[in-house]
């Protein structure tokens, strides 16, 4: 077991993963499984700024997470989003625990106050989970998404990492960390 940087070789069983969320479930509002171009593409965006890591074990990955910019303006950069997908053999072994108390680290090293967890409101287990892990509900948007014949409630989950106080700094990307 491993959890590790993520990497484009990564792209296709990432994706393998993900397609079930897609597909199968309101978990994700996407309509249609990213290309794996396009999936590439959201990794190195993302890794030029936040971490993205995979969990793998005798060279499969069975999990990835990432966090991502929370909202576009400057003022906001204190803030990231995070978001975590596993396949069906890793679920409730503690990997997705694992995983975000890594990605988590490297927030708060990077120098985020607030991380937010955007989930669909039908996704108990995924609410309790974050509950968990000592998020708390902010927000429930009503009636937002509409995926498999049916509108979906979405609600937001945040987490403080460290205080809010002055910060010195903006918060620096993941691959300049130490």
């Amino acid at each position: 077991m491993a959890i590790r940087k993520a990497r484009e070789q990564d792209v296709p069983a990432m994706l393998a993963i993900y397609d079930h969320f897609v597909r199968d479930t309101a978990v994700s509002f996407e309509y249609e499984t990213p290309t794996a171009e396009a999936f590439a593409q959201r990794l190195n965006e993302h890794i030029a700024i936040y971490p993205w890591l995979v969990w793998e074990e005798n060279g499969r990955v069975l999990g990835y997470a990432y966090a991502g910019r929370a909202f576009e303006r400057a003022a906001y950069a204190w803030n990231a989003e995070i978001s975590c997908y596993l396949a069906q053999e890793a679920r409730g072994r503690g990997v997705g625990r694992q995983l975000y108390a890594a990605i988590e680290d490297v927030l708060r090293r990077q120098g985020v106050r607030k991380v937010y967890a955007i989930v669909t409101a039908a996704n108990e287990p995924s609410i309790a989970f974050h509950k968990a892990l000592g998020y708390r509900e902010t927000l429930t948007f009503f009636d937002v998404g509409f995926k498999h014949g049916k509108w979906y409630d979405v609600v937001w989950l945040e987490k403080l990492l460290q205080p809010l106080g002055t910060p010195e700094r903006f918060p620096i990307p993941w691959e300049e960390l130490e």
